[in-house]
């Protein structure tokens, strides 16, 4: 059986993909914070910020899920299509 070769992000992806979060999270921040318009304007906004940010969360979540389950039942189908073809004898007569 062939393992499948897994990708591996490096270092330098984490820390750019933590900074491009912070930075993109304070420039909406600092916008908020300076917007002219009333405060039940801005804290409607800032509840709406929050909810895209833990609906972000959630489907990164659930995309690496199913990226991971399409795996496993990858392997289980190679597993099994290993085992079939090394119990097949071609020459046997029945």
């Amino acid at each position: 059986m062939t393992k499948a070769i897994q990708p591996k992000n490096t270092q330098a992806f984490y820390i750019q993909s933590i900074l491009s979060f912070g930075i993109s999270v304070s420039a909406v921040t600092i916008g908020l914070v300076y917007l002219p318009v009333d405060r039940w304007v801005r804290g409607f906004l800032v509840i709406g910020v929050l909810y895209v940010i833990t609906s972000t969360f959630t489907l990164a979540k659930c995309v690496r899920d199913r990226q991971e389950f399409s795996e496993v039942a990858s392997r289980v189908d190679q597993a099994r299509l290993d085992k079939l073809l090394s119990e097949h004898d071609p020459f046997k007569v029945d």
